[in-house]
């Protein structure tokens, strides 16, 4: 009896609450390819349909919504912000409405759900991909919000949206799991830029305010990864003729290097104008992110009868354009063949 007492102590209790809460948070997801554990989590999402090969998906650690996104964002106008110049930020306009996501906040969060120029959007950022993409949210004749698995795919970000709980790869804007697999969301150009460019071009323009609730915002978890040697939590086939952490600027099937845009400073081909200016920090290099190394303002654009207009782009890393477009075309030198 003393001995079935002396399992019930306060101490003992506590170590199993503690290993509870570790199951509960970290369990769903880390058996590659089951969605046994998955569907504890997730009981609405239709593991049946799939265009994916599951095994490739793997936890990065949190479990859903683990990475809270933010779904009611608050603005200030740019003149009443005080960030510095070079930070960078996820930036366009729809409908006359223009709007800035600081990479300092959108680090902590990844997603955000909003509604600009009267058009619900979803502005994404997945800092291992250094991927920031903008979505416009309805599809079908409805509106999606989105959450955070807490999975990754070739280090990418999985998603989801709250209405069916389909898993979707941020990176080619497709849902791969569930009720939605095989929809794609349609990207909306957008820039990846320093503040005070975007303060430049838009004087009238919004800023996404932080959360009184969270701390840390400007800062980097994951010093030094963009010049590291391989990417983390990635286990696929890395790039064979190129460092898989290069910077490329990605369009459609084609890709060139940033350090081939910064020689040039202006690439042209046919009717796409892609240039690279210095002054924006890497969100991904030193711990303060305005302390970063400048890693330069990449502005993609394609020429029409009324001048130039924003192109959909990504600026990312050359082993996540090998793992998703493995038979896209990456330019290193220009023109090509010179």
């Amino acid at each position: 009896m003393q001995m079935i007492k002396s399992l019930f102590t306060f101490k003992n209790l506590m170590w199993v609450a503690v290993l509870l809460f570790f199951v509960w948070w970290f369990m769903p997801g880390l058996l590659p390819g089951s969605t046994l554990m998955w569907k504890v989590s997730w009981p609405k999402t239709d593991f049946t349909k799939t265009s994916i090969d599951t095994g490739d998906i793997m936890s990065g650690g949190p479990r859903k919504d683990g990475i809270p996104s933010i779904d009611d964002p608050t603005f200030k106008p740019v003149a009443e912000v005080k960030l510095a110049d070079t930070v960078p930020v996820i930036s366009f306009q729809l409908n006359g409405d223009a709007r800035a996501y600081p990479l300092g906040i959108l680090m902590s969060h990844e997603i955000v759900n909003d509604r600009v120029g009267g058009v619900k959007v979803t502005v994404t950022y997945c800092p291992l991909c250094n991927s920031g993409i903008v979505f416009d949210a309805r599809i079908d004749g409805r509106e999606l919000e989105f959450g955070t698995t807490g999975k990754l795919r070739n280090s990418d970000l999985v998603m989801y949206d709250r209405q069916t709980e389909s898993w979707w790869q941020q990176f080619m804007g497709e849902a791969i799991v569930g009720e939605m697999t095989g929809k794609r969301l349609k990207m909306i150009p957008s820039r990846m830029e320093s503040f005070a460019r975007f303060k430049e071009r838009f004087p009238n323009g919004q800023v996404l305010e932080p959360s009184s609730s969270f701390r840390g915002y400007g800062s980097n978890p994951y010093v030094g990864y963009d010049t590291s040697r391989t990417p983390f939590l990635f286990r696929g086939d890395l790039p064979s003729d190129m460092p898989a952490m290069t910077r490329l600027v990605v369009v459609g099937q084609e890709a060139w290097t940033v350090a081939l845009l910064r020689k040039h400073k202006k690439i042209e081909k046919g009717d796409l104008v892609i240039s690279w200016t210095p002054g924006q920090n890497s969100a991904l290099d030193k711990r303060s992110i305005e302390e970063s190394r400048d890693v330069g303002n990449v502005v993609v654009q394609r020429k029409t009868k009324d001048g130039l207009v924003d192109e959909v782009h990504d600026v990312t890393f050359a082993f996540v354009f090998n793992a998703f477009k493995p038979d896209g075309k990456v330019h290193t030198t220009w023109p090509p063949d010179s």
